[in-house]
């Protein structure tokens, strides 16, 4: 079974900056839009950002000017670069990506398995 496999969390000072990576755990036909979400204790679920294959991305407005996601289609890997980073940041960031694991297969929606993101002094 594929999964999305997520690195790079960690603990971080405020002003700080941490790059998440993510990519499936195996190969497959093909990835549409890939993105991060997170959610901090006691919230709900939110987007950080996406982007598609093509390159176009969106940001939570929380986050525009400090954020960056890029992607690497070739290794089908998606980036999260974060810089300047504030206590309200942190949450567990997870991985999102619409994928075709065969090329009969539908496309279907993936999450990883979360990685931890604390932002603290």
């Amino acid at each position: 079974q594929v999964q999305l496999v997520e690195s790079g969390g960690g603990l971080v000072q405020p002003g700080g900056s941490l790059r998440l990576s993510c990519a499936p755990s195996k190969s497959i036909f093909s990835i549409t839009i890939m993105g991060w979400y997170r959610q901090a204790p006691g919230k709900q679920r939110e987007l950080v950002a996406t982007i598609t294959n093509g390159g176009s991305s969106t940001y939570a407005d929380s986050v525009k000017g400090r954020f960056t996601i890029s992607r690497d289609n070739a290794k089908n890997t998606v980036y999260l670069q974060m810089n300047s980073l504030k206590p309200e940041d942190t949450a567990v960031y997870y991985c999102n990506a619409a994928m075709k694991i065969r090329i009969s297969d539908r496309r279907s929606d993936y999450w990883g398995q979360g990685t931890q993101v604390t932002v603290s002094s």
